[in-house]
C-alpha cells in the first residue's frame, strides 16, 4: 500500500492537534485521528476545564499560529504564592512568593479556558490542507512494515503513513498495540476541578496550598473568576463531588479562604483519579509517544499538558531536521533522538512531582517543619527564587526552538 500521509496522529486532544499544525508547516502532510465527534470538540460551553500555559508553552503555541486567536481570552500569570497548612487553620508564615517582575522575559504563563484553546487548534487544522481529519473514529488494530504504518479504523476502513505518534492519553492503544507497558502507580488521590466566580479580583495571582490530604490551586482567569484543582484524599473527593452546589461551596470555603470574597461555581464540576504512568519507552518501530501518552503526572505544578508541549515542539524539531537531512524520519536513529531528548526531563519531572505530592501531603511535624523552612530558604535568596521562576515560566533546560519562540 502506498502511504496516504508521512505521519499518523491518534488523539485528538491538545497535544496531538499542536503537534499536526507544527509538522505541517515544515512540509510534513498530516492524518489526525479523533475519536470525538467533531460537534463536542467545536462545542462553546464553558465546562470549566483551564490550562495553565508556561511562558514557553505559550511561545509555541504562538509559532504555530494559535495564539493571535485566544491572546485576549488568556489570563496572564504574574505572581506565585505557594503556602502550607490545614484545612480551617489558613497557612503557614513560611511561603515562597514568586512575581514575574524578576525575570525580563514577561508573565510566567497564562491560563486559557479549554473551550477557547481547543477550538483555536481544530479551526487551525482546517484551514490547513496538509492537515487530514478523521472525527469520530477509533483505531483497532496498527500494522508496521518496512516502509510504513497501517491502522484500521472501528469502522473498518485503513489509513497508511510513514510513521504513527500516540498522543492517546494515559491509556494509550497506540502503545499499547506497540508492546510499550507502563509503569505508575496510584496516588489514593482525586482532583475535584472547577471554576468559581469570586468578589475580589485577584490580580493575576496564582496560589498553590498544600494541605495534608493534597494541594489545592486556585489558578486566574479572565475576570473575578478563578479555575480550582483541588486534590483529596479519593474516598473524601468523591462525597464531596456527590454533594449539591451550596455544600461543595461549604467544603470548600475552609480550604479556600476568604481572600477574595464570597465565592459562587462557574461551571461544571470534575473529579480525576491522580496516578502517575510512565512509558517505558517513547519510541517504538516507526512509532513515538507525546504528552499523557508517554507521561502522565501529578497535577501538583500543572506541569501536565506543558510537557506534552515540549514532547511537541522536540519531535517536531527532531522530524523536520530529519527530513531535511533526507533521512527516512520514522528509523531507529532519528526517533532514537527523540527519546534521547525528551527521557531525562519527563523523568525528572515524574520523580519531581511525585516526592513534591508526598513530602506536602503529609501531616509529619518534622516533615512540616523541613519544608516550611525550606520554603522560606526559597522565598529569601534572590538567585533561588529566580530560578523557581524561570522553571515555572518552562524556560529551563534544553529547549526545542518552538519554546523559545523561534521556528524550526
Amino acid at each position: 500500500m502506498k502511504n496516504t500521509s508521512d505521519i499518523l496522529i491518534v488523539g485528538g486532544g491538545l497535544n496531538g492537534p499542536a503537534l499536526a499544525l507544527a509538522l505541517a508547516q515544515t512540509g510534513h502532510s498530516v492524518t489526525l485521528i479523533d475519536a470525538l465527534p467533531r460537534d463536542l470538540r467545536d462545542d462553546d460551553a464553558f465546562d470549566g476545564r483551564s490550562y495553565a500555559l508556561a511562558l514557553a508553552s505559550q511561545r509555541l503555541v504562538d509559532q504555530i499560529g494559535v495564539w493571535s486567536q485566544v491572546a485576549d481570552k488568556a489570563q496572564p500569570m504574574l505572581d506565585i504564592k505557594v503556602t502550607d497548612g490545614r484545612v480551617g487553620q489558613g497557612p503557614s508564615p513560611f511561603f515562597m512568593h514568586f512575581d514575574h517582575a524578576e525575570i525580563e522575559d514577561g508573565p510566567m504563563g497564562y491560563m486559557i479556558e479549554d473551550r477557547y484553546l481547543r477550538r483555536a487548534l481544530r479551526s487551525a487544522m482546517e484551514d490547513n490542507a496538509a492537515i487530514t481529519l478523521v472525527d469520530e473514529q477509533t483505531v483497532v488494530a496498527q500494522q508496521v512494515d518496512t516502509s510504513g504504518v497501517t491502522v484500521t479504523l472501528a469502522s473498518g476502513d485503513t489509513l497508511r503513513a510513514g510513521m504513527i505518534v500516540g498522543a492517546d492519553g494515559r491509556r494509550s492503544g497506540t502503545a499499547a498495540r506497540a508492546g510499550i507497558k507502563r509503569t505508575g502507580w496510584d496516588y489514593g488521590q482525586t482532583a475535584l476541578v472547577c471554576a468559581i466566580q469570586h468578589e475580589k479580583p485577584h490580580h493575576g495571582v496564582a496560589h498553590q496550598f498544600f494541605m495534608p490530604p493534597g494541594p489545592l490551586a486556585i489558578l486566574p482567569l479572565p475576570g473575578n473568576r478563578s479555575s480550582i484543582v483541588w486534590s483529596e484524599r479519593s474516598s473524601t473527593a468523591q462525597s464531596i463531588q456527590a454533594l449539591g452546589e451550596a455544600d461543595y461551596l461549604t467544603a470548600l470555603r475552609p480550604r479556600f479562604g476568604d481572600f477574595l470574597g464570597e465565592i459562587s461555581l462557574a461551571g461544571d464540576r470534575f473529579t480525576y483519579p491522580l496516578n502517575l504512568t510512565l512509558a517505558n519507552a517513547l519510541v517504538s518501530d516507526r512509532l513515538a509517544l507525546v504528552g499523557d501518552a508517554a507521561h502522565g503526572v501529578h497535577p501538583i505544578a500543572g506541569q501536565g499538558l506543558n510537557a506534552g508541549l515540549r514532547d511537541v515542539g522536540a519531535l517536531a524539531e527532531v522530524l523536520t531536521e530529519a527530513k531535511r537531512r533526507g533521512e527516512d524520519i520514522a528509523s531507529p536513529l532519528v526517533l532514537a533522538r527523540y527519546q534521547q531528548w525528551r527521557r531525562f526531563d519527563t523523568a525528572s519531572l515524574a520523580a519531581a512531582t511525585d516526592m513534591f505530592n508526598r513530602l506536602f501531603s503529609s501531616d509529619n511535624p518534622l516533615l512540616r517543619l523541613g519544608r516550611d523552612i525550606g520554603m522560606g530558604v526559597v522565598g529569601a535568596i534572590p538567585g533561588l527564587r529566580q530560578n523557581f521562576i524561570r522553571e515555572a515560566a518552562g524556560l529551563t533546560g534544553d529547549l526545542p526552538r518552538l519554546l523559545e519562540g523561534r521556528a524550526i
